[in-house]
């Protein structure tokens, strides 16, 4: 069997097997999640700048954008897909370095009300899409997150498989849905090393290209069946000979999406564990910023080249810069949307702190990632006191999860400056009783 095959036979599976309403519980979770940070992304650029680069293919179509505007399915999976990752809060497949609801959820929102599907097959749409892609993504690993970034590339197999699932696909016409898609995978992370709107277009980008593959494979178009582990595929063009049997051996039996980390923080999810590490540290230490004389941080690799922006002159930057975020947490106790205002941003005591924060690689954390997210930090106060602490994992994490009751005050606190507290409260209502609903209605209009 093909992997292309073996991930067709799971999606035709899922669409008629019972689900445990554990199982329904986490997608309702992610979608809770998806939707909260794509309503906040609406607005701002790059998605609100795609709405009037498209506005030909907008207010028509069976599809919505978020806020409520008809659009074609295409293009409503790529400006909520893009939206959905745009201020940097949804939600992290910690072992595949990889962000599956923005493009996943894009792509089977799209295609359900395209098809006027109901909520249960939205759900079932959602858990194909995170199920196959994050298999792909942990098999990958490290060595195709070396140049590539993952939403971008492996977010064309979660909104494959969604899509699929969505319009009903038969086996045959999913695999080779599924064929067409891999060739589609790309998005650089050069592309977020420096100020740059790229991105959250690579999620949006990848919903999209999932959503034609699984248009084109319903009406005959065909892939190559070997393309994701054949001598030139994606395996071997884009990462080091993975192992396929391995990645697909739990397929169906274990279920990711019951393993996804939700964001504390409104950036570059690299950066947590130093964050949750210094505010730990902080408060053992009794301290006020201005307190601090030193902070040392030591983490993974990807941790210092993904968030290493030094000096961030805007929010986009910003959101990568370790050092900011850190310092602007010791400041304020958490890192939220407020954080990339430009107040915040140009805030001289943030930037003096800045430049008491030290960051290095530490071997031993390095080896453990992706599957651990840690840092080692070590504050020391003007007064030569000094506290050093492991942080071995980050809130929001599998193994610290965010409760329900905190899931829904960050969807709160995302939604309702967008569309107002009573509409974010019946949104969110709505969203834990989304299996019951005739039509999937996920988009409220901004008062």
């Amino acid at each position: 069997m093909f992997v292309v095959e073996r991930c067709a036979e799971f999606v035709e599976g899922l669409r008629d097997a019972p689900l445990a309403p554990e199982v329904l519980y986490h997608a309702k979770r992610a979608v809770i999640d998806w939707t909260a940070a794509a309503l906040a992304g609406a607005r701002e650029a790059p998605a609100s700048a795609l709405e009037a680069a498209l506005a030909e293919e907008l207010d028509r179509g069976a599809a919505q954008l978020i806020l409520g505007r008809r659009a074609g399915t295409r293009a409503a999976a790529l400006i909520n897909g893009t939206a959905a990752h745009t201020v940097e809060m949804d939600d992290i497949f910690r072992d595949g370095i990889y962000h599956p609801g923005a493009p996943t959820i894009a792509a089977a929102l799209a295609l359900a009300q395209a098809g006027k599907a109901s909520g249960a097959t939205f759900l079932r749409a959602v858990i194909a899409g995170y199920e196959i892609s994050t298999r792909i993504a942990a098999a990958m690993g490290r060595a195709h997150y070396r140049y590539w970034h993952n939403t971008g590339t492996i977010g064309v197999f979660g909104a494959c498989a969604a899509g699929a699932s969505a319009l009903g696909l038969e086996r045959a016409r999913t695999t080779h849905a599924l064929a067409t898609a891999t060739t589609f995978a790309a998005g650089l992370q050069q592309a977020f090393r420096m100020d740059s709107m790229s991105k959250p277009l690579h999620a949006g980008r990848a919903a999209e290209a999932g959503v034609t593959a699984a248009l084109a494979a319903g009406a005959g178009v065909t892939g190559s069946l070997d393309v994701i582990e054949g001598d030139a595929g994606f395996g071997r063009a884009m990462g080091d000979a993975p192992d396929w049997t391995k990645a697909f051996a739990t397929l169906g039996a274990e279920l990711h999406i019951a393993r996804m980390t939700f964001k504390n923080h409104a950036c570059c999810g690299h950066a947590f564990a130093a964050i949750d590490g210094a505010l730990a540290a902080q408060a053992a230490l009794g301290v006020a910023a201005h307190d601090i004389a030193r902070v040392r941080v030591a983490s993974y690799r990807a941790a210092l080249e993904v968030s290493g922006i030094e000096a961030p002159r805007t929010p986009a930057e910003a959101r990568f810069s370790l050092k900011y975020v850190v310092a602007h947490a010791l400041r304020h106790g958490s890192v939220r949307l407020a954080a990339f205002g430009p107040e915040p941003l140009g805030d001289p005591a943030t930037r003096t702190l800045m430049q008491r924060i030290e960051a290095s690689i530490d071997a031993e954390l390095d080896a453990a990632f992706p599957s651990q997210r840690a840092a080692r930090i070590v504050v020391d106060t003007l007064d030569g006191r000094s506290h050093s602490l492991l942080q071995p994992t980050r809130k929001g994490d599998p193994d610290d999860p965010l409760s329900d009751r905190e899931l829904e005050a960050k969807f709160l606190e995302l939604a309702a400056p967008v569309i107002g507290d009573a509409q974010a409260r019946a949104l969110l209502e709505r969203l834990w009783r989304l299996e019951g609903e005739a039509e999937v209605k996920l988009a409220s209009a901004a008062p």
